[in-house]
């Protein structure tokens, strides 16, 4: 695999599928380089990942965060869930690798509650000592891709059920939300597990960071903005579960802080494109 950092230019996005042990804990892995004459400031949407970022160069300028808090310079850090966007910039060039964790995964590996991060981007070395210091000298003297990749992965492998212990329940209920590319309905699922409404949005709260109603908003979100397309918005509102085009107008705005129609027009990059997940099922 060519090293990225011999481009001239940009943007370089190397994939890597993980692991099959972490499979369910770690959506994808990403090597990604980008250099540039001009300042670059990008708005980043709300999404169901939580990238972990590992700097390889300059740090990133995190100008905004609707929903959450952590502005200012940053070099490896975690982004925990949030309902909102994320403003950055950075001037020269970007330069890092990324780790996407799913909800589940952020428990299981880093053993942190989602509470705990969601609403923030905070410093790797904080949650994470074992992916700092020397760690993070390894990987930024790897020559390669396939070599800092290999060195992730093996970090990840060792943390490996070093976290949190399974709850069934809120991996249950995640992934009803996430297959049903967030329309199911919360209500329903309560009553399946058998549980008080306020006994099972206090498990999901502490091990996702959300609550479950606000974790599908997310999801169907995210599913709505991959399925943009020339037909009218109110046949997109009713093919993601929106009650009408203005219900999806409001939440594009809220989680993406733009309207579907200028949204539809730009490039964005969201975690499941870098990671090559480009097509979303409805």
């Amino acid at each position: 695999m060519p090293d990225s950092r011999d481009a001239s230019c940009g943007p370089v996005l190397v994939r890597h599928n993980v692991h099959p042990a972490l499979r369910g804990f770690v959506a994808g892995m990403v090597g990604y380089l980008e250099r540039t004459d001009e300042p670059v400031i990008r708005r980043q949407p709300a999404g169901s990942l939580v990238p972990l970022v590992l700097s390889l160069g300059p740090t990133l300028e995190i100008l905004e965060l609707s929903a959450g808090g952590g502005t200012g310079s940053r070099s490896s850090f975690i982004a925990g869930l949030m309902p909102g966007y994320a403003t950055t910039s950075f001037d020269a060039s970007q330069y890092c690798l990324q780790i996407y964790l799913t909800p589940l995964g952020v428990g299981h590996l880093l053993g942190v509650p989602g509470r705990e991060l969601a609403g923030n981007l905070v410093d790797v070395e904080e949650v994470v000592p074992a992916l700092g210091g020397s760690f993070l000298d390894k990987v930024r003297g790897a020559s390669t891709w396939s070599e800092r990749f290999a060195l992730a992965e093996r970090e990840l492998l060792q943390l490996l059920g070093s976290g949190a212990e399974h709850d069934p329940l809120v991996s249950w209920m995640w992934q009803e939300i996430h297959g049903s590319g967030g329309r199911a309905r919360i209500g329903e699922l309560v009553l399946q597990t058998g549980w008080s409404q306020r006994h099972v949005t206090s498990r999901f709260f502490q091990r996702i960071g959300l609550t479950p109603k606000a974790a599908a908003s997310i999801v169907r979100f995210e599913r709505a903005s991959h399925g943009l397309t020339r037909q009218p918005l109110s046949r997109v509102a009713s093919r993601f579960g929106y009650s009408d085009q203005s219900h999806l107008t409001r939440e594009f705005v809220r989680l993406s802080g733009t309207t579907p129609h200028e949204l539809s027009k730009g490039r964005f990059t969201t975690a499941h494109t870098a990671i090559g997940r480009t097509q979303i099922p409805d």
